[in-house]
């Protein structure tokens, strides 16, 4: 099964999906998603970042048009690698990364403007090597005055949503949809993109380090709880046992929640910690 996922790189939640991907699809479908932002957001996205294998030149030539800034690889092919390595010495230069925890932060770069068959005009490439790599990476980018430290350092940030894809995977079991039957397929990515998103808005609500937990960290610190729950004609109340993570909840407001429930009538939704 093929799957696109797009998440907001500042909120850090998952905002679009799409199983019903067939092959001959895939590379167009970063161009409806464009289309998607637009109608919800009301302006094209400002920047979009992803792999090689995503889309074609073809398309990055499309997002340029339209004015969409984006940082992706480029596929490494053993000629390009070949006339890599014999570039001199004396043509590549050292940078310094900041603002990024990892052991390789003085990387040496290419920086040059280039053509592709399918792009029109010069697009941006950045060759890399001291990255911890056997081999150079590749950027292109449509980003013509960035400083590479920067673009280096926002493309590494891909790497993150990698990490929230594996949490998904391990948590949510994104990888083990529970539909054999194609029409449902697409169902199964939204429900977990639902789930993820939940529990990355209630991180975020909490604070003191839970906007960057885990979401398995998060279900057993607050979700997997004991609670009583009592239903009158007005009220919905949820009573939780004492825990050590109480006072988080009660620090974030949840004991002032006061939420009207459509599909129980009138009732409310109330929290209350012991």
């Amino acid at each position: 099964m093929l799957a696109f996922l797009a998440e907001d790189a500042d909120r850090r939640v998952f905002c679009y999906a799409n199983g019903d991907l067939r092959k001959d699809e895939q590379n167009d479908e970063i161009l409806r998603f464009v289309e998607f932002w637009r109608k919800r957001t009301g302006h094209l996205p400002e920047e979009l970042v992803f792999d090689s294998k995503l889309t074609t030149q073809a398309n990055l030539n499309e997002l340029n048009r339209m004015g969409v800034n984006f940082i992706t690889l480029r596929r490494r092919s053993r000629k390009m690698l070949q006339e890599i390595h014999q570039i001199p010495l004396s043509a590549w230069r050292r940078i310094e990364l900041e603002g990024i925890a990892r052991a390789y932060l003085r990387p040496r770069i290419l920086d040059e403007k280039i053509q592709l068959a399918e792009y029109d005009g010069p697009i941006r490439q950045l060759t890399i090597t001291d990255l911890g790599h056997e081999e150079p990476t590749l950027l292109v980018t449509n980003h013509l005055r960035r400083s590479p430290a920067k673009l280096i350092a926002r493309y590494a940030q891909r790497m993150i949503i990698e990490n929230r894809i594996a949490d998904g995977i391990d948590f949510f079991h994104r990888d083990a949809l529970s539909s054999a039957v194609a029409m449902k397929v697409n169902c199964d990515p939204q429900l977990t993109l639902m789930a993820s998103s939940l529990y990355r808005l209630l991180g975020a609500r909490l604070g003191n380090g839970y906007e960057k937990a885990k979401s398995r960290h998060i279900f057993r610190d607050f979700i997997d709880a004991t609670a009583f729950i009592e239903i009158d004609e007005k009220d919905v109340v949820v009573s939780f046992q004492k825990r050590a993570h109480n006072p988080l909840l009660l620090e974030a407001g949840f004991d002032k929640t006061d939420v009207r429930i459509p599909w129980l009538g009138k009732r409310r939704l109330t929290f209350v910690f012991g």
